[in-house]
């Protein structure tokens, strides 16, 4: 790669470089850099449109070299009767300590893959042990990147998969049991099946809740991973009043996550939240305590884990020579 030179990385170049593992021991590294206070707090910015919403999410971390990454993602419910997928956008990495571009990547991969590696993450610290029944809410590519990364760190053998769309639950099943030998099973009851499971991961755009309180089990871990707004809600506030609630970022679930409509309702207050992840990961506070205790990990999606997955594929890229260099400056 020539000097000065920018590297395009495109959605399939994110794909073949960064695999499930790789890209949760970085977003590990970046939770534990949060966590002992090694890496500054990463920000965000949300800007409403006609039609739908952008948000930057921007961080810097050093692994080994500085790295800083801004993200730029647009949502769009429309997109999806348009024949485009509903989120669009890039995140540019630069080096910290020049300002130097040095890559643009596609998002939605990054995305996905790092939403994903840290609920994995999470459960590391906050399932137990012998977790081995799963439910998915959502089962769009998403919910199929959530199951391969539990998958890694649990001992999954059974998995109940719900989606407001019957048919692509059903599909999702097809799949997941194909390529992975799990038993899967499409359900219709998403309480019942919730209930009956050890974790529970919602990632869905929905903007009202889809669990309850009394539907999960004394035990179980809770990942929601879908609300990344003001306007999205997965968790009903009596819910994660009941519960042990861990943050991957507190300020920005009281503002954008499951925990904004819970303070909102007033039956939860910041006092409340045990800990962010990054403490957890640090061994700065406990993760799970007992066998009984139900644990509800609020991702919101911290930028630490947008900057550790672009420079993994970055450093992945340049080793390899993949990617496309171009003079942004020509």
């Amino acid at each position: 790669m020539r000097a000065g030179s920018t590297l395009v990385l495109t959605r399939s170049d994110v794909e073949a470089l960064l695999s499930p593992d790789n890209c949760r021991v970085a977003v590990d590294e970046a939770f534990r850099a949060y966590g002992t206070g090694e890496a500054p707090a990463p920000a965000i910015v949300g800007m409403r449109g006609f039609d739908g919403g952008f948000h930057i999410k921007a961080g810097l971390l050093r692994r080994g070299r500085c790295f800083f990454a801004a993200k730029v993602n647009g949502n769009f419910a429309g997109n999806t009767a348009r024949g485009l997928a509903r989120i669009q956008g890039v995140v540019v990495l630069s080096d910290g300590d020049t300002g130097a571009p040095l890559a643009l990547l596609d998002s939605a991969s990054i995305t996905t893959l790092r939403s994903a590696a840290a609920t994995a993450v999470a459960a590391q610290h906050l399932a137990r042990q012998d977790a081995s029944i799963v439910t998915i809410c959502g089962c769009g590519i998403q919910g199929r990147a959530q199951l391969i990364a539990l998958s890694r760190v649990r001992p999954i053998r059974e998995v109940f998969a719900f989606d407001v769309d019957r048919e692509r639950a059903r599909e999702f099943a097809r799949e997941i049991k194909g390529a992975l030998g799990i038993d899967t099973v499409a359900v219709d009851d998403l309480r019942t099946a919730s209930q009956a499971s050890d974790i529970v991961v919602t990632c869905t755009p929905s903007n009202t809740p889809v669990l309850f309180d009394g539907d999960v089990s004394p035990g179980a871990f809770v990942a929601a991973v879908g609300a990344d707004s003001e306007e999205k809600q997965e968790l009903d506030a009596a819910l994660l009043s009941a519960v042990t609630l861990v943050t991957d970022v507190t300020a920005q679930c009281a503002t954008i996550g499951d925990l904004h409509h819970a303070i909102s309702a007033g039956t939860l207050s910041l006092s409340r939240v045990h800990a962010e992840l990054g403490e957890i990961v640090a061994g700065r506070r406990a993760g799970r305590t007992s066998q009984e205790e139900i644990i509800v990990f609020d991702s919101t999606g911290m930028a630490l884990q947008d900057v550790a997955a672009a420079a993994a594929v970055y450093e992945a890229a340049v080793h390899t020579g993949r990617g496309t260099a171009v003079a942004l400056s020509n």
